[in-house]
């Protein structure tokens, strides 16, 4: 991954790393004596050319070399031999007791040291005396070399300040794009598509970010076409009371009393519808931590509820020994309730519904199969979608059973396979991954 994090400590080092060579150079450049003797039009050849005319006897030519040196630049040089004696007079006795007299203040001249080995290999010390105002003129001369390293310089950090601030600040506003439409509602989820290609912290929070604003729209989308079928569902049971109630208020107190029952049966169905309905919200709400569940417990249980409410049903579970699921237990024990109960409705008394568990390395695979007329094959396809209810069945419900079984496997990372049994009857299948 190229982390964004090494991308900004890198561009910091380098722009240390320049900036530090940058002040070595210019201080190396103003201030060394190396540098001067080595650039400086009269200093940089001088030793070599003295020494080659005084080696080969031409002494007046060596002292006019000398002379030329202080009338053109103003440097007085005096040489001096292994012996410590001088083999110049251009140092005048002035110049060198105001130089004792100042001891250690600030000189009008700066004094530089020269060691040279001649061909004969004698040593040979020189000594320049420069002065300031030379010197300053000189370095503003040849000031172009350090104005043009501080010119690369800071254009070389500028162009790695501009591109890292470009890198950092265009997908930052991508992303607050991306948060003002989701406020608004109108979030698409190709909006950070390319952001998210990005292999740093950059593309991983828009990954994020990405399917955090899918998740809200689907639920924003669910939400509202819950309330709309809520609307549309609570309709009918509300007209039935409300025509029940206008009867019973123009009705004999005999009729009263028989319209009872019809009031009770009315408030009892929209009890249940509401039931189901906050169920199916509830499902869409963060769940606690996972836990061991038995599956032999749990479909014992199940049955055993069942039963009561239908006891001349048979119900049988296999497949369930020594079998341990790592998930919610509410979440699974809703979702196996409603396609218990689904399959109730359908099944003829005198034969059984079965209950199969097949637990593998892939996952838990749960099916319960009814001996019922099925679903036509029209309809296999809408089958869990909320409200849905296939048309021509005479069955009571309200389209809810087979929706909430189908949140709760998907909450659980599962999914839900709705489907005609080959040899006949219905078979919800449910298969859950396997989860630490």
């Amino acid at each position: 991954m190229r982390s964004l994090f090494w991308r900004i400590l890198g561009a910091f080092w380098l722009a240390l790393i320049v900036t530090g060579a940058l002040t070595y150079l210019l201080v190396r450049m103003f201030n060394q004596d190396d540098w001067i003797l080595n650039h400086h039009p009269s200093l940089n050849s001088f030793a070599s050319t003295w020494l080659q005319l005084h080696e080969s006897g031409q002494l007046q030519q060596a002292q006019r070399l000398l002379q030329q040196q202080k009338h053109h630049y103003r440097i007085e040089t005096q040489i001096l031999d292994e012996n410590g004696l001088s083999l110049s007079r251009d140092i005048s006795p002035r110049s060198a007791a105001l130089e004792a007299k100042r001891g250690m203040h600030r000189l009008p001249w700066r004094r530089i040291t020269q060691e040279v080995t001649g061909k004969q290999g004698a040593i040979y010390l020189f000594v320049y005396r420069i002065p300031h105002s030379e010197l300053g003129a000189w370095q503003r001369s040849d000031g172009l070399r350090p104005i043009s390293a501080l010119v690369i310089a800071l254009s070389v950090l500028t162009l790695m300040s501009l591109l890292l601030t470009i890198s950092i600040t265009r997908p930052l506003n991508r992303l607050r794009d991306a948060v003002h439409d989701l406020g608004r509602t109108s979030y698409q989820d190709h909006q950070l598509a390319k952001l998210a290609t990005r292999r740093d912290e950059l593309g991983t929070l828009a990954l994020d970010f990405n399917q955090m604003g899918q998740r809200l729209q689907g639920l924003i989308s669910s939400q509202r076409q819950l309330l709309r079928d809520v609307s549309h569902e609570l309709r009918s049971p509300l007209a039935r009371l409300q025509i029940a109630l206008a009867l019973a208020e123009r009705a004999e107190p005999e009729e009263q009393k028989a319209l009872w029952p019809r009031l009770q049966l009315e408030c009892q169905r929209l009890d249940g519808l509401i039931n189901e309905i906050l169920t199916l919200a509830r499902l869409d709400q963060q769940q606690t931590a996972k836990q061991p569940i038995d599956i032999a417990q749990l479909l014992s249980k199940l049955r055993e509820d069942a039963l009561l409410l239908q006891p001349e049903q048979n119900i049988v579970i296999t497949g369930t020994q020594h079998c341990l699921y790592n998930g919610w237990p509410d979440s699974l024990q809703r979702a196996l309730d409603n396609l218990l109960r689904n399959a109730l409705r359908f099944n003829p008394i005198g034969q059984p519904i079965e209950i199969d568990v097949h637990q593998q390395t892939q996952g838990l695979t749960i099916s319960i199969r009814d001996h019922g007329p099925g679903v036509s094959e029209q309809w296999l396809d809408r089958l869990g979608e909320t409200f849905f209810r296939v048309p021509g069945q005479a069955q009571p419900g309200y389209g809810l059973g087979l929706a909430i079984a189908k949140r709760a496997v998907q909450q659980l990372g599962g999914q839900l396979h709705l489907s005609n049994h080959p040899q006949g009857g219905f078979i919800a299948t449910v298969q859950l991954p396997i989860t630490d």
